[in-house]
């Protein structure tokens, strides 16, 4: 029976299913091979050599197949089709050769196939092939740039930057474009504007909006009223004059469905109408894939293959009528970079198979859903509309209205699905009512006042939109004249941020969503309201990197090496002559920096920095003299945490702020006086918290108390208010006596609000967890007496006591319960020792097996955790004694091959 490889348990599950027993399925768990972490793994000096080694949770694995090879001596490798995964076949193939499990007769296969489905797992086998190793030689290229990248540009940040961790080849990249688009942001200056629109009605008593489009005989653009005596003038210009409907045009249009799925517009789409995070995205698509749901998930291609459009088809024509079918098959060009590595689009592998009829976990079913409508979508008929615009204007023509909608003739692919954006929709998708040319336009009855409210309180809260500061209304309220201002471009959700980066050309589909998380995991970024915005020690790191390493944070440098890297894998570079003209310039800027003392490397970074560090002051003072002491200059500094301002008064002015300016995030604000002592809210290294008073020789340790935790009914620092303040300065509060003695006491500690409580003849005091601040100042006498009996008569989770999980996840691969549980800093998964804490962005309930596996192993990889072997049993021993032989010493070479 051939041995045949895959990267995961479940993949081997359903590709043993289609092969039977006549084939030994088994898993690698991913990548067998890594370069260790240390010094010379890529000797520069000795034309790039690379030392592999297996990872230690990864030997077990590689034993396994070894094992298998001993009564099975053929080997069929059938990982991903893509440069990952014939990188992960060929580790395999050498790592084997070197065990000596692979013979000089034993045959070694590679297949591929693009879903797992038994007629396509069926045709690969029938079609083996080599590895290909312009794949694996792009693969050991990207390897070796980002370890070189890595590891001698991360300990220059280490000495030149404390709180710097690391830097990445694209992920610096990345990085970049979040923090330029926040420096944008920041150095936005909007600008007012105001807009005009009237409400008619019909003489069939229906109701249109249109807005002001000419003035004075002129054309008007959007910015050309920029005050509110222009757009007074305007108003009174309207309702001062009869109006008649000029003009009414209807136009038909047509809509054409979007083209399938990659990875990138999957990961875009997931985040737009889910919320998901592109490594959630990648990991669901994972589930699906390996279940034999969908095609394989990391493609730049859209190209579909005709057996699956005519799939598409015949469902389409089954479900909604053959009006639904184009007359000829819709085809979508490849935009891949490299033909090699492109695949089909992502689709279902049974196009007549929706969500509701598969039996998977809720994160799956959404984005199955989403892949099957657009795999239809695209193969369906175009939507046909009618584009009506209505002139309406002034017979004099000093005014003009235009009023704009559209009608729905037909659905088309509109019935099954509809690309989600990423900007605010135009107004124009609105239905009109039936205009006639000609006819007055009469000045309604309706308010507008209503909508001009609605509007401002959605648009207050909608990042990008138009925001309404204030109103002029004509007399008889028809007409409504609207404030706006300019908005700085939005921060990047992910979904952006990937689309983004695939119009730089910077990295690849299999790489996007380990990107857009490492950059998180290092806290260079941190994500709000699905918008990712740059931590303190992410600026000064771009910074850093902009000033000193340009070319390697460029743009197009990035591109062009992806687009060379491409070249490798087509066979048409040697991938050392790209390593060795990259190192050449790299190892030289490296070098020149290495030299540079932290004082230089700060002075250059704040004259760099000046225009945002210190923008111009209102009153006109010096931007760089300290607003606190009123005599220091100040600076830009670093600690663990960061990059921030400072005064060069230190310590005698204490005075810092963060690299974003004044009224930021970060910034130290007075909230009020107190009995003679000012009330500061402030950041330290655990977070925003408030003091009583300044630190002086006489008071070296003022009264300070944390912020309350969201998660325990806390709020953002900048909404903290001078009562707040004064009520956490307040605490210990003191609840009141126990009844058996002692004082019960409310205070919030570094695990939240919490109550306290010692017995006069107990060891230690018994701490009770309240659910929210508030409780801690709200809480009663026979309250807290209840909650400490109750603790006291079950520990609960006290040390030594077991807690309840929230969810069992069932059996790791390697035995095992696994479960996810509740801790100190949130929620992790358990596996016999070894506890892995959650990603930030999710949510207990969405934790599947598959994940938890992968979470687990990774926490045992860092660890070096290994589950302990069961204990051999002792062979039964014989009553009568013998003389054991002598045991042979086995020689140094072959004990050291055993």
């Amino acid at each position: 029976m051939p041995v045949v490889v895959v990267e995961s348990p479940a993949k081997a599950k359903t590709i043993n299913k289609y092969l039977g027993s006549d084939y030994t399925v088994l898993a690698s768990y991913g990548h067998v091979r890594d370069l260790p972490p240390k010094d010379g793994s890529v000797d520069t000096d000795n034309e790039f050599d690379m030392k592999w080694e297996v990872g230690t949770d990864s030997r077990k694995h590689v034993k396994a197949i070894a094992d298998a090879l001993k009564e099975d001596n053929e080997l069929i490798l059938a990982t991903d089709p893509d440069r990952e995964g014939e990188a992960i076949s060929w580790h395999l193939q050498e790592a084997l050769t070197k065990r000596r499990s692979i013979k000089k007769d034993t045959p070694v296969s590679r297949v591929v196939f693009n879903a797992i489905t038994k007629s396509a797992v069926t045709e690969a086998m029938q079609n083996p092939r080599q590895v290909d190793m312009p794949l694996v030689e792009a693969y050991l290229a990207r390897r070796a740039l980002d370890y070189l990248v890595g590891f001698n540009l991360s300990p220059v940040l280490w000495r030149k930057l404390p709180g710097a961790k690391s830097a990445g080849r694209v992920q610096s990249v990345c990085l970049r474009l979040i923090v330029e688009r926040e420096m944008e942001i920041e150095a936005f200056k909007p600008v007012e504007y105001w807009s005009v629109k009237a409400l008619f009605d019909t003489p069939r008593g229906q109701t249109y909006e249109a807005r002001l489009v000419k003035l004075a005989g002129n054309k008007l653009d959007k910015m050309d009223l920029t005050n509110a005596t222009q757009a007074e003038l305007a108003v009174q210009a309207i309702t001062s004059r009869a109006l008649s409907v000029q003009s009414v045009e209807a136009k038909p249009a047509n809509r054409n469905p979007s083209a399938p799925f990659m990875t990138s517009t999957l990961q875009q789409e997931a985040s737009r109408k889910f919320g998901m995070g592109a490594r959630q995205t990648m990991s669901t698509a994972q589930r699906l894939y390996e279940a034999g749901y969908i095609t394989y998930m990391r493609t730049d291609g859209i190209d579909m293959a005709p057996e699956a459009v005519t799939a598409a088809r015949d469902a389409i024509a089954d479900r909604y009528g053959a009006e639904y079918v184009p007359d000829s098959p819709r085809m979508y060009k490849n935009k891949a970079k490299n033909a090699q590595e492109a695949h089909e689009c992502i689709r279902p592998t049974d196009m007549t198979k929706d969500a509701s009829q598969l039996r998977i976990e809720d994160d799956q079913r959404k984005l199955y859903d989403l892949i099957w409508k657009r795999t239809i979508a695209c193969q369906m008929a175009a939507a046909r509309l009618e584009r009506t615009t209505v002139e309406v204007g002034s017979d004099d023509g000093q005014v003009g209205l235009r009023a704009t909608g559209q009608v729905v003739l037909f659905d088309g692919f509109m019935r099954v699905y509809e690309e989600g954006r990423d900007d605010v929709a135009d107004e124009d998708d609105k239905r009109l009512p039936q205009v006639m040319q000609g006819e007055p336009a009469v000045f309604a009855k309706t308010s507008l006042s209503d909508q001009f409210a609605k509007a401002t309180g959605e648009a207050q809260v909608t990042e990008g939109a138009k925001i309404a500061k204030e109103a002029i209304l004509s007399e008889n309220e028809a007409v409504l004249a609207l404030q706006h201002h300019t908005q700085p471009p939005p921060r990047y959700t992910e979904a952006t941020l990937v689309k983004r980066m695939e119009e730089l050309g910077i990295g690849r589909p299999s790489t996007y969503a380990s990107i857009v998380t490492t950059i998180q995991d290092r806290e260079y970024v941190r994500k709000d309201k699905n918008r990712l915005i740059p931590e303190e020690k992410g600026r000064i790191v771009t910074i850093f990197l902009l000033n000193f390493f340009r070319q390697y944070v460029g743009y197009e440098f990035t591109a062009n090496l992806e687009s060379q890297l491409d070249h490798v894998s087509a066979g048409d570079s040697d991938y050392k002559e790209l390593l060795a003209k990259f190192w050449r310039d790299f190892s030289a800027a490296i070098g020149e920096t290495s030299e540079l003392r932290i004082s230089e490397v700060l002075d250059k970074l704040d004259e760099a920095l000046a225009p945002q560090l210190y923008p111009p002051r209102e009153d006109g003072t010096d931007p760089r003299i300290c607003p606190k002491c009123g005599t220091g200059q100040l600076h830009l500094k670093t600690s663990r945490t960061g990059g921030f301002v400072g005064c060069g008064n230190y310590p005698e002015c204490n005075y810092t702020r963060p690299i974003a300016g004044e009224g930021a995030q970060g910034e130290e604000k007075l909230l009020g006086t107190d009995e003679g002592d000012e009330i500061w809210l402030k950041d330290g290294r655990f977070g925003p918290y408030v003091q009583r008073g300044e630190v002086t020789p006489e008071n070296k340790r003022p009264k300070r108390s944390s912020l309350p935790q969201v998660r325990h009914g806390g709020w953002p620092k900048e909404n903290t208010t001078f009562e707040q303040a004064l009520k956490l300065l307040s605490l210990p509060r003191h609840v009141g006596d126990h009844p058996e003695g002692g004082k019960i006491s409310a205070n919030l500690g570094r695990f939240g609000p919490y109550i306290m409580h010692k017995l006069p003849d107990a060891e230690k005091p018994t701490y009770v967890n309240v659910k929210t601040w508030e409780e801690m100042f709200d809480i009663g006498m026979n309250h807290a007496v209840q909650l400490l009996a109750d603790k006291r008569a079950n520990p609960g989770r006290g040390r030594g006591t077991a807690a309840k999980p929230l969810r069992e996840l069932g059996e790791h691969p390697d035995g095992g319960v696994m479960a996810v549980y509740e801790g100190r800093y949130g929620p992790y998964v358990k596996w016999e020792k070894v506890n892995a804490t959650l990603p930030k962005e999710t949510k207990p309930e969405d934790v599947t097996v598959e994940m938890a596996v992968e979470l687990v192993n990774e926490k045992a990889a860092k660890k070096g955790t290994k589950k302990k072997a069961a204990p051999k049993k002792k062979a039964a021993t014989k009553k009568t004694t013998t003389k054991k032989a002598p045991v042979k010493k086995a020689p140094a070479k072959k004990a050291a091959e055993s």
